[in-house]
């Protein structure tokens, strides 16, 4: 299954395309849309758009996830931050693929374990988990690969987050840790 994460904004937009069997992961793009110097909001939320469409139809994933707008302090920027997310859930319609949503606690209790896990953490589990030599960059890109990894986790069948088990290998019975009776 191939999933596209986005991590919506309206100077930069994260993007990460994974591919996942259920228990392995890898990855197949990541990065940011950005927005233009100078662009008028109008422009920068034309530039989201354009973007996420052209690479929805360069790698054809089967679904897309993004992070969900949760409480802001500043009102001003929930809605462009609101904006930003109509016009990457725009893209994803119009390419004909379902969106999930998920929040930002629930992204980083799927990734890391902790739903208050820090910017830090969740980056360096994207990177352990997708076999990355290096966290990847700009935060947005490592943000939208957590939103896919999110995803994974939940809705493809047996999606454990560890890259230890390859496909295919046998599955050990707790019986086998279990001691023997003397």
């Amino acid at each position: 299954m191939r999933i596209f994460g986005i991590d919506p904004g309206s100077n930069r937009t994260g993007y990460g395309c994974i591919e996942t069997d259920g228990r392995c992961h890898r990855i197949i793009v990541s990065g940011a849309v950005r927005a233009p110097a100078g662009a008028s909001f109008p422009e920068k939320l034309l530039n989201v758009h354009a973007g996420l469409a052209a690479l929805l139809s360069e790698f054809r994933p089967d679904s897309v996830a993004i992070e969900n707008l949760f409480h802001a302090i500043n009102a001003h920027s929930a809605l462009r931050l609101g904006h930003a997310r109509g016009v990457a859930m725009l893209a994803a319609v119009e390419a004909g693929l379902p969106i999930a949503e998920y929040t930002p606690a629930e992204i980083k209790r799927a990734v890391v374990g902790y739903g208050r896990a820090d910017k830090h953490q969740v980056q360096q589990m994207v990177k352990l988990i997708l076999g990355l030599e290096v966290a990847p960059t700009p935060n947005d890109a490592a943000d939208a690969l957590a939103v896919a990894l999110c995803h994974s986790h939940a809705t493809v069948p047996r999606a454990g987050l560890s890259r230890r088990a390859p496909v295919g290998k046998a599955e050990t019975s707790w019986r086998h840790y279990r001691p023997a009776r003397q």
